[in-house]
């Protein structure tokens, strides 16, 4: 495979984000190239405060990719986009794409275009975040017509971290509740690592969705590219084969 051939993938994540470009590059392989700009720095801002600038910068963030040619490009950053909510969300999404001549989409977003592909309605929300910022994804979810049946609020010991959780906590903490077999389960937020749980977790009747594996495969789908790459992970390979027979 060709590397110069292959779909140009932008990806937009916060500063500290150590999760986002590796899981991307793991699902894809060698069938993309990933990309990546990030959030700037903004010490001294709480979480909420901090959020919101990011929407507010987002797009001279995008800016920052300058003439490259992507083929499409994802916001690696749920929360951000849980304070505008699903219509608010399209609506600031369009006009990203828009402007920068390509589409582009929250990892939000592409969740709901994965559910809606999977023609599922339902789901158990697993999430890192703190307790109102868990709410308002919830909320996020409901508002775009989604049932949240259960949460499961994960720590990395005694705080609310995303980018500390490791893979054995959350594999323990998620193996205290009883996961559906029906609807899904969705590993909200793209600095957690939830790839090798994910692969622990699965089984024939279970749909599992990470906010970095929905929004690889909408990348893909978006560039035109079949999600089913030779070199794509078992994962992904498993979402696409379950969205076009859906």
């Amino acid at each position: 495979m060709d590397i110069c051939s292959v779909p140009r993938i932008g990806i937009v994540v916060p500063p500290e984000n150590p999760t986002a470009e590796p899981e991307f590059s793991q699902f894809y392989g060698i069938g993309a190239n990933v990309h990546t700009t990030r959030f700037p720095v903004l010490p001294g801002k709480g979480l909420r405060a901090m959020l919101e600038t990011y929407n507010e910068v987002l797009p001279g963030v995008l800016d920052g990719f300058g003439r490259l040619p992507l083929d499409a490009a994802v916001v690696a950053c749920s929360a951000s986009h849980y304070l505008l909510g699903p219509d608010g969300d399209r609506e600031f999404c369009a006009r990203l794409g828009e402007r920068a001549g390509y589409p582009v989409q929250s990892s939000a977003l592409a969740t709901l275009a994965a559910l809606d592909a999977l023609g599922l309605d339902r789901l158990t929300l697993v999430s890192p975040y703190e307790p109102w910022l868990t709410e308002l994804s919830r909320g996020y979810w409901e508002k775009a017509g989604l049932a949240v049946d259960d949460v499961v609020q994960i720590k990395a010991g005694e705080v609310h971290d995303p980018y500390r959780v490791t893979t054995e906590a959350l594999l323990e903490q998620v193996r205290r509740h009883s996961l559906p077999e029906g609807g899904a389960v969705l590993f909200t937020g793209t600095g957690m690592f939830t790839l090798a749980a994910l692969g622990e977790l699965a089984g024939p009747q279970r749909v599992l969705l990470s906010s970095n594996l929905a929004s690889a495969w909408w990348a893909l789908r978006a560039a035109g590219t079949p999600a089913a790459t030779p070199t794509a992970h078992p994962l992904l390979e498993d979402l696409a084969r379950r969205a076009d027979s859906a």
